[in-house]
């Protein structure tokens, strides 16, 4: 890229380590991050690394190379580049990770390898930066990381939404302990004791599994996509996804407010609800309610540990396991009478809503913060009388 600033080799301004272990190591009840070459940050119970960091995988099938910054104990994977500056009166490790946020493509590039790409420790000593005053990369920092803080607040605020709709999913339709429960009785039913004036149900009851499909040369090549790879693991906010220009395989149309369920590798718990109308992987399930009512009912539901253990639990393949919507739509439910269901709707409605604006503001901070990084560290929009960092609104 060009810049005004001096431009210097990584090698001699940054350290080079590699993590230790394998990816078996990760723990789903980890204590500690753990950094592989996937998008997706995972935990584990060691740490090898205590400090700040860039993280920067060695490896990746399509040259796509995850890059993050963390400060604090983490672990790492045996083939991800932990990276630090060995002299933060020269260059911050921070300005560091920025600088090479805009080299991803270079190194996507200059990579080696057929089936899989490699990131050598020869290319990324070989790879430049702009390297500006201390007092210039302090303020392009601050600038910065002021987005990704509004960005990582709201994805925390996200996650507390997430976890209160399925607390009370659970608490009200599957413990029963809704709003007067306790003078309702208990009846029997097929799927066993339920409240009286409830229904035992099912997915497949409740919801149909749209096969929309569409080829992309019948699409604007603007219409948002949705891979399995844009889809975040155990979060229903879909902030992420392409343009159906990039694809060339028959897709599936979804519409906003429809829910997409990661079939392969079901395990991988990725379920969503589409924030835009578009279209999606013919990997995807996309739910469509035959009731708008039903709506985050369903939500809650094929959204939970359960549902996506029961998926993981009857998925068909060895190497890459599907689910199977025929078997899932006899997952039980119990559908609850229209005065517990809608007081479930208008508890639940004003949290998914949130998510949903939530998921806009961060995609709208993230455009705002990636057209503003290269001006920032080319030169091109000055910093030098900046007194104090600028905040975004």
């Amino acid at each position: 890229m060009k810049s005004r600033f001096q431009m210097l080799p990584l090698e001699g301004i940054v350290s080079f380590k590699t993590g230790k272990l394998n990816s078996n190591a990760a723990k789903s009840d980890g204590v500690f991050p753990f950094f592989t070459c996937s998008q997706e940050t995972y935990r584990t119970d060691t740490w090898s690394f205590d400090g700040e960091y860039v993280l920067l995988a060695g490896n990746n099938a399509a040259g796509i190379y995850p890059l993050k910054y963390f400060n604090g104990k983490f672990d790492a994977y045996q083939r991800t580049y932990a990276i630090r500056s060995v002299d933060q009166k020269t260059v911050l490790t921070r300005y560091v990770y920025y600088a090479l946020r805009l080299q991803l493509e270079l190194m996507k590039s200059i990579s080696t390898g057929v089936a899989t790409k490699f990131l050598t420790l020869t290319l990324l000593n070989q790879t430049q930066i702009p390297v500006p005053p201390l007092r210039t990369q302090r303020k392009i920092t601050e600038i910065v990381s002021a987005y990704d803080d509004l960005i990582e607040n709201n994805t925390r605020r996200i996650r507390i939404l997430e976890e209160m709709a399925q607390m009370i999913y659970r608490e009200w339709l599957v413990n029963f302990r809704f709003p007067g429960h306790e003078n309702v009785k208990i009846v029997e039913s097929e799927m066993g004791p339920i409240p009286k004036r409830w229904s035992a149900s099912s997915v497949g009851r409740l919801a149909d599994d749209a096969r929309r499909s569409i080829d992309p040369s019948e699409l604007d090549p603007e219409t948002p996509y949705i891979g399995l790879e844009h889809m975040p693991r155990k979060s229903i906010a879909l902030s992420d996804w392409g343009k159906a220009g990039q694809v060339q395989s028959t897709k599936l149309r979804f519409r906003r407010g429809e829910i997409l369920f990661g079939k392969i590798r079901p395990y991988f718990h990725k379920v969503g609800i589409a924030p835009v109308d578009g279209v999606c992987s013919s990997d995807a399930i996309v739910i469509v309610p035959k009731k708008e009512e039903w709506s985050l009912l369903l939500l809650c539901c094929v959204s939970s540990k359960e549902f996506v253990d029961q998926a993981t639990q009857t998925s068909q393949g060895t190497k890459m396991p599907r689910a199977n919507w025929g078997v899932l739509t006899h997952y039980p439910i119990a559908l609850p009478e229209d005065s517990v269901l809608s007081l479930f709707n208008d508890a639940i409605s004003p949290m998914v809503d949130l998510i949903k604006n939530l998921v806009f503001r961060n995609r709208n901070l993230q455009t705002t913060r990636d057209i503003l990084l290269p001006k920032l560290i080319s030169g091109e929009v000055s910093v030098e009388n900046l007194e104090v960092a600028a905040t975004p609104a």
